[in-house]
């Protein structure tokens, strides 16, 4: 009796330990470091998956991957390759900006692809210069022809919070005229995550020309807040596989189409506070506020 019962036992049990285990594929266009760093993280978080990388140069077309294998797009090549062919499995694609995708994609999402955006959530910001500049009322936007699509939410997201959207077309990053208007006319700057207005060749005249008003500029990221933004928040590595480590849990219908990381932190930069006259960021306990202003009952 006692060695039937085990049997049962282990044929209930066996079938469901199998059914945990996927095939994870990364792919990226090139084998660097960091994504050998997440390979491995990924890993060890799901040590029942079998979870292998390649690289674009690698891969077949995307209709002869294997159907049930969960496809993880870790860059811009590997998101280029997936949309090469509607034909293949479905896919989570990693470090897209909303702005990227929108240049990409258009108002269009193939149904096989889940975009797991990277840039921060524009209400979360906001929220951010709520918190830490909460005399501003006026927030400067700066937005571009790929970044335009943004202005609708950002007004909404603004009026929720008793704050006032200016908002100032930039066509051409070389002709600072409309950033000195808007900074005539805003308590604060908010930076969109828009590379063709906020890059390395812009930063200097960007934040100089805010400097010079002794406003602050909260965003577009965490880079530009070591460049000398006053802050911004990010999710980092351990954020992106524990939303990875979630959905892969799932099957891939239940995908979907788009999500923010739940979790985040803020990145401050005292240097620049400091000469603002403001007190000294706590980024944990900014993130912590922010947090508590999401939850959901």
């Amino acid at each position: 009796m006692l060695r039937v019962l085990h049997c049962l036992i282990v044929f209930f049990l066996w079938p469901l330990g199998t059914l945990s285990a996927h095939e994870v594929l990364l792919v990226a266009g090139k084998d660097e470091p960091g994504i050998r760093s997440f390979l491995t993280a990924l890993e060890t978080r799901r040590t029942h998956d079998h979870i292998q990388f390649r690289t674009v140069a690698q891969m077949p077309p995307p209709g002869q991957v294997q159907a049930d294998t969960r496809l993880v797009l870790l860059d811009d090549d590997a998101l280029s390759w997936r949309l090469s062919q509607a034909a293949g499995p479905a896919a989570l694609a990693l470090r897209v900006s909303r702005v990227q995708a929108q240049q990409r994609l258009g108002a269009t999402r193939p149904a096989y692809l889940s975009l797991l955006w990277s840039d921060p959530p524009l209400i979360r910001q906001l929220r951010l210069t709520r918190y830490l500049l909460p005399q501003a009322r006026r927030v400067g936007v700066l937005y571009g022809e790929q970044s335009r699509f943004l202005l609708d939410e950002l007004r909404q997201a603004a009026r929720s919070l008793d704050l006032e959207l200016v908002a100032h077309d930039w066509p051409d990053p070389r002709d600072s005229r409309p950033l000195q208007r808007l900074l005539g006319n805003a308590d604060v700057l908010l930076g969109l995550d828009d590379p063709q207005l906020y890059n390395s060749k812009t930063a200097k005249n960007v934040l100089l020309s805010s400097y010079a008003r002794q406003m602050a500029l909260i965003g577009p990221n965490a880079g530009f807040v070591r460049a000398g933004a006053l802050a911004s928040t990010y999710s980092d590595q351990e954020d992106w596989l524990a939303v990875l480590d979630h959905l892969l849990d799932q099957a891939p219908g239940q995908w979907p189409r788009s999500l923010y990381p739940e979790h985040f932190g803020v990145s401050g930069n005292q240097q620049v506070a400091r000469a603002l006259g403001l007190e000294p960021i706590n980024p944990a306990a900014a993130a912590l506020v922010l947090a508590k202003g999401e939850r959901r009952p």
